[in-house]
């Protein structure tokens, strides 16, 4: 992998649980423990789970949306977790973030024209004909007109208005860009039109992508990399090929068995997880996959939690299960959850 651009460490987010007439913490939910990975520069690394895996709280705190907990975020040596004032308002050009909603995202009192050209007014870029300029440029480079700017955002459809969203996100210019779930809200059919438009601005500008998602088949289209997170932990990362030709962890195999194959004479093999997601205010001990895991080990699963490990000498493909990597690959794991 080529010079990371964002080094991520150890990286943590607890939420207090308050309760009672003083409202005093009465517990934490830790939506994301101790998460650690690089993105290299021009990459574009997908990010995959359920709902409520810590997806969105993991890139709200690399654009410092929410602040970490704990841990570090390294962009070009700087850390963005401990970053306040100037040097914040400095890196906030180069870090920008596209929403999942964007009717919501966007001001339904605001001109769109106006909500593009806000981060030039904050940063104090250009006088006024040259902010109309580069907004006009911008909505060009996203597929609308550039009459569309003095437009409100009702008067667009879903797929117009995250154009929009991106054209807003893109106006500085930044290096890094946290796309969350940028076409979950939109038409199948306007769903791969967005799609090309992200590789499309990605080659031309030179962008560095997180692409958060839940569906492994849109991750798979646009990413190099794919991490797989669980209850707040990344439990793999690998090369898309190689994760998705050989996964190495049980909740990976469970989420790619889920993607339809679009020839009805064809079936795929179906790994059904039993039971729910576990409570991230009470996490299981061990493994936190083990109480839901087809072929979870107790005695060792359900005890000693696991990490990232490199599935094989020389490999980047990296997984933290007890039965595939480490001392304890060599057990016959028993079907104890079934």
């Amino acid at each position: 992998m080529t010079e990371p651009l964002v080094q991520v460490r150890n990286l943590e987010k607890h939420f207090p649980v308050r309760g009672g007439v003083l409202q005093r913490t009465t517990g934490w939910v830790k939506a994301v423990t101790g998460v650690s990975f690089d993105i290299a520069k021009g990459e574009t690394l997908g990010l995959v789970g359920e709902s409520g895996c810590g997806k969105s709280t993991l890139g709200r705190m690399l654009v410092r949306l929410l602040d970490p907990t704990g841990g570090s975020i390294l962009f070009e040596n700087v850390d963005i977790a401990t970053a306040s004032g100037n040097e914040l308002k400095t890196l906030r050009r180069d870090v920008q973030m596209i929403f999942q909603d964007p009717y919501s995202s966007l001001d339904p009192r605001t001109q769109v024209g106006s909500s593009i050209a806000e981060g030039l007014k904050i940063h104090g870029i250009g006088d006024s004909d040259e902010v109309q300029e580069r907004v006009s440029e911008m909505l060009e480079l996203v597929g609308l007109e550039r009459h569309h700017a003095s437009r409100f955002p009702h008067e667009f459809s879903g797929g117009q208005r995250q154009r929009i969203g991106i054209a807003r996100a893109l106006i500085l210019r930044p290096r890094f860009v946290v796309a969350d779930e940028p076409v979950s809200a939109l038409d199948v059919s306007v769903q791969a039109q967005v799609l090309n438009l992200l590789s499309e601005l990605q080659q031309e500008l030179d962008l560095t992508l997180l692409f958060i998602a839940h569906n492994l088949a849109v991750v798979e289209h646009v990413s190099d990399r794919v991490a797989v997170m669980y209850l707040g932990d990344i439990v793999e990362i690998a090369h898309r090929d190689d994760l998705y030709r050989e996964p190495q962890h049980p909740y990976t195999e469970a989420l790619l068995s889920a993607i339809p194959i679009p020839d009805p004479t064809l079936k795929r093999d179906r790994v059904v997880l039993v039971g729910d997601v576990p409570s991230p205010l009470n996490p299981p001990t061990g493994c936190k996959f083990h109480p839901r895991c087809p072929i979870a080990h107790l005695g060792v699963c359900d005890i000693e939690t696991p990490h990232l490990e490199y599935v094989a000498e020389g490999s980047i493909h990296e997984a933290s299960c007890h039965l595939r990597t480490g001392a304890y690959r060599h057990l016959d794991p028993s079907r104890t959850n079934t």
